[in-house]
C-alpha cells in the first residue's frame, strides 16, 4: 500500500476528512512491528471562526501546528487522560485538522490487545481516544511529519467505502459550543461489519 502523500491533505478539510475513510492509519512500533487500524470516522475542524476549533483561540503554543504545514499530527491532551489524533489539513497559515474518531484494527492485534487488555476487539479503537491507546499514539507525535519516507506514524490508502455507506452528521462532544457549529454536519461515518 501506498503512503499518502503531503497533497492528499493540502486540500479542503471536508474533501480530506470524507477521503480518510478506508485509509489506514498506521504506527511503526520501535521494534519495527506495525499496528494499525482502518479509519471508519472523522471530523473536521476548520479556521478559527469555527467554535468547536481549537484554533478559535488564535494561534497559541498548543495550536501552533495547525497553522503550519498540511500532513502534520495534531495530538492533544484532553480531560486529563487522553490523547487524540487530528491531521493537518489545507494550506499553511490556515489552521484545520481532521480528527480521526475510529478505526478497525487490522495489524499488531496481539499489540492492541495488550494496550486494551480486558476489552472485546470491537471496543478497542471505537473512539478517538482508544484508538491513541490502542496504537501507542501520544503527545510524542504531536507535529510529527506523517508524510516522510522514514515517519513512524502515517497513513496508507487502503480501500474506498461508497458514499451509500457513509453518514454525515454534527460532530460529537460539542455541548457548549453555539450554534451552527454545534450542529454542522461534520463528522464522517462508516457503517459495516467490520471485516
Amino acid at each position: 500500500m501506498a503512503r499518502l502523500p503531503r497533497e492528499c491533505f493540502a486540500r479542503p478539510t471536508l474533501e480530506v476528512a470524507r477521503d480518510l475513510l478506508g485509509t489506514r492509519l498506521v504506527h511503526r512500533e520501535p521494534d519495527g512491528r506495525r499496528v494499525a487500524g482502518i479509519i471508519v470516522e472523522t471530523e473536521a475542524y476548520i479556521g478559527e471562526e469555527d467554535q468547536g476549533c481549537h484554533a478559535r483561540a488564535g494561534r497559541t503554543p498548543r495550536t501552533a501546528v495547525m497553522y503550519g504545514p498540511p500532513g502534520h499530527a495534531y495530538v492533544y491532551f484532553t480531560y486529563g487522560m487522553h490523547w487524540l489524533f487530528n491531521v493537518v489539513t489545507e494550506g499553511e497559515g490556515f489552521p484545520a485538522a481532521v480528527l480521526v474518531r475510529a478505526l478497525w484494527p487490522v495489524e499488531g492485534l496481539e499489540i492492541m490487545a495488550a494496550r486494551r487488555r480486558g476489552r472485546p476487539r470491537r471496543e478497542w479503537t471505537d473512539g478517538p481516544a482508544k484508538l491513541c491507546r490502542a496504537l501507542g499514539i501520544d503527545g510524542r507525535y504531536h507535529g510529527a511529519d506523517l508524510c516522510t519516507p522514514d515517519a513512524d506514524l502515517f497513513l496508507e490508502s487502503d480501500r474506498t467505502f461508497p458514499d451509500e455507506s457513509v453518514t454525515i452528521g454534527p460532530r460529537v462532544g460539542l455541548n457548549t459550543v453555539p450554534e451552527p457549529w454545534k450542529s454542522i454536519p461534520w463528522r464522517f461515518r462508516v457503517h459495516l461489519t467490520q471485516p
